[in-house]
Order: structure tokens, then C-alpha cells, then sequence
């Protein structure tokens, strides 16, 4: 059964909303942690902040869309900031979201960008985040 690989750049809190999907979650903090990632892991699917605290003006994200257009990325930028979205939106990332979204909306368009069920994950599935594995026991 195919397991993606989630990475999440500089929204830990975004992360949390996502434990219950069927899917390995890599959360990094910075934009250099996250390139580290993308070099000794398969990932299928890129979600971050529009600007990080170490690469800004979305640099990471477009660095992503130019290397490998085929992963589905997921900019997430500040609310009423026009410009980032515009200049967001123009990069060629798959979806845009601001930071303000409601959990429900961001849960159900990252769902639909890696292709998953909004389920939780069997018992014993293997999870990783912040480089701490977990077996998903359900209570």
C-alpha cells in the first residue's frame, strides 16, 4: 500500500492538524532543514510557509517548482498579504492557502493534493515527525 511522504516546512502547527492521515510527515523548522529532507527522502508532496525564517520570499517553494515540477506543493501565506499571494500563486505551486484557513479546509485540500482519504491510519502504521517515529495506536 503507498504511504506518501509529506514534508512540512516551517508550519509545525499546520503538521498537527494532519497526524490522522495515512502518510509519513517530515516537519522541519527551516527552509535548510527541509532541503536536507528533500535530499535523503523521497517526497511526495511539499507543504510551507511562503517565508520562512531563513529563505524568504518563497524562494524554498520555487526552487521546489522549478527542480520538480511533478511534486504537488502547498504554499501557505500570510492572510491580507496581497503580494505574497500574488506572487504565490504566480510561482506554480499547486495550492495557495493563508494562515488564517480553517482546519477543516486545510486538512481537506491537503487530502486532495496528495490524493488521500481523510482517514486516520490503521493501527501499527509506522509516523514520523520532527525525526520521532511513532506506531498510531487508536483509542
Amino acid at each position: 500500500m503507498f504511504i506518501p511522504n509529506i514534508l512540512i516546512a516551517g508550519a509545525s502547527d499546520k503538521a498537527e492538524l494532519l497526524r490522522n492521515l495515512y502518510a509519513r510527515l517530515y516537519v522541519t523548522d527551516s527552509g535548510r532543514a527541509a532541503i536536507q529532507c528533500l535530499k535523503s527522502r523521497k517526497i511526495d508532496t511539499v507543504i510551507s510557509r511562503w517565508e520562512l525564517f531563513d529563505i524568504g520570499g518563497g524562494k524554498f517553494l520555487k526552487s521546489i517548482v522549478e527542480a520538480k515540477p511533478g511534486i504537488p506543493t502547498l504554499a501557505i501565506i500570510k492572510a491580507g498579504d496581497y503580494v505574497q499571494e500574488v506572487a504565490a500563486r504566480s510561482s506554480g505551486v499547486s495550492a495557495v492557502l493563508t494562515d488564517d484557513v480553517d482546519d477543516d479546509h486545510f486538512h481537506s485540500i491537503v487530502c486532495q493534493l496528495v490524493n488521500i482519504l481523510e482517514t486516520s491510519p490503521p493501527d501499527g502504521t509506522e509516523c514520523e515527525i520532527e525525526g520521532m517515529k511513532y506506531t498510531v495506536v487508536n483509542t
